[in-house]
Parts: C-alpha cells; sequence; structure tokens
C-alpha cells in the first residue's frame, strides 16, 4: 500500500508578501507598548530568518547570539540544530527587546503576558490584527492570506532574489530535501522573465528547420 502513489491534486501558487508590505504590517506595531515591541521584534525576526513559527515560539533567551557572527540557534524538525544569521536591523531590534523586563522571569524569548510561550494560534492571532491595520494602507495586501509561513516563504523569496544559491536556502530554511526549496524557482516570476529575457529572438525565416524541442533546450541553458 505504502508504494501507491499518492493522487494529484491542484496545488495553490506559493504566497510570499513583498518588502513594501512587510514594512506596511511592522508600521503598524505600537512600539510604545511592551506588547508591540514584542509583536514588532517577531516579526521582523521570522520574516527575515525565515524560521518556523514552531522554532520562533521555542526560542530562548539564550538562542541569540549577539555581537561578532551575530546568530539565532533553534532546534528545527527531525531535533536538528541550526544556525541562522542576522541582520543589522534584527540585531538591533534584538539588543532593544533583550533589555526589557522578563514577565515573571521568563526564559522564553517571546513570553505572552504570563510569563509563558506563545502558542501557534497566539502568533497567527497577532499577526492577523496587524495584517488587518496594514490593509488599509497597503492594497496589495487585501488579496493576499498571510500566515507565520508566508512570511517563512517571504523570507526565502528575498534570498532568491538576492542570487543567493537553492542549496544554501536549502540550509538556511531547514529543509530536509532540496525539492522543497525548488518550488520557490516556479513562484519567482521575475526569474522567470530573466531568463526569457536571454533568449534570442524568434526569427521566422527558420520556422521550418526548428525543431519543438529547441526552444526548451536554449530556456534550460539560459537558467
Amino acid at each position: 500500500m505504502l508504494t501507491i502513489p499518492s493522487k494529484r491534486c491542484d496545488k495553490r501558487q506559493l504566497q510570499f508578501l513583498t518588502r513594501p508590505e512587510i514594512e506596511a504590517i511592522l508600521d503598524c506595531t505600537d512600539r510604545s507598548t511592551w506588547l508591540g515591541r514584542r509583536d514588532y521584534t517577531l516579526l521582523l525576526l521570522a520574516a527575515q530568518t525565515g524560521l518556523r513559527v514552531s522554532e520562533i515560539i521555542d526560542l530562548e533567551r539564550e538562542s541569540v547570539m549577539l555581537g561578532h557572527g551575530a546568530h539565532v540557534q533553534c532546534v528545527g524538525k527531525g531535533r536538528k540544530e541550526r544556525s541562522t544569521p542576522l541582520t543589522k536591523v534584527a540585531q538591533q531590534a534584538l539588543r532593544c527587546w533583550l533589555k526589557e523586563p522578563r514577565k515573571r522571569g521568563a526564559t522564553a524569548l517571546f513570553p505572552n503576558m504570563h510569563g509563558g510561550k506563545l502558542s501557534a494560534d497566539g502568533v497567527q492571532a497577532l499577526l492577523n490584527k496587524y495584517v488587518t491595520q496594514a490593509r488599509e494602507r497597503c492594497v496589495s495586501l487585501r488579496s493576499k492570506r498571510v500566515s507565520p509561513h508566508v512570511l517563512r516563504h517571504s523570507a526565502a523569496m528575498e534570498l532568491l532574489q538576492a542570487g543567493v544559491d537553492c542549496s544554501v536556502i536549502a540550509r538556511w530554511l531547514g529543509h530536509e530535501a532540496m525539492e522543497t526549496t525548488l518550488t520557490y524557482l516556479h513562484a519567482h516570476l521575475e526569474l522567470k522573465e530573466s531568463a526569457l529575457a536571454k533568449l534570442k529572438p524568434y526569427e521566422r525565416a527558420k520556422a521550418e528547420r526548428f525543431r519543438p524541442h529547441d526552444w526548451l533546450l536554449e530556456f534550460l541553458n539560459a537558467l
């Protein structure tokens, strides 16, 4: 029975956010309050590192290493440890957040009001709140369903747009198989357009001797 292949089904196109959309969400956090500063730092870290929501809520204060070679350590699927580097903006946000007074001696990096760990539903709820506010000023968000995993996709797409190799992105995100990372190539329209721009213009005079698979070979070579 295990050898029977799964039934084919329709697959939705991978959802991700652009940089202006992420900034619109972050701008809705009220950083004059403890909750607002926590939510800002959490969402910024999620969008920059691409950590899974389970990995974020399990982070401890000791998981953050600032200074030279700043990074955050987490335990992902299969109990595999990995380290993810931090941008200067994320470093500054975390440096400020770690100076905040602890809620009832909490050890979690992003605790709830009672000092315990946030739940996945709690992270989704706070994200929904800010996305609803951001949709008033960012029209493109109105047609997107935003979840913590979409922030993970967004981090991967930014790495891809920066020209980072898929093998590095796979290690960055903690993917078990490279096939999972390759799905981002299908969603990257600009990458496809750049490959198309490298193709030679189609000449009508060569139509008779142009074989059906020649165009595919040129397209693969352009990639």
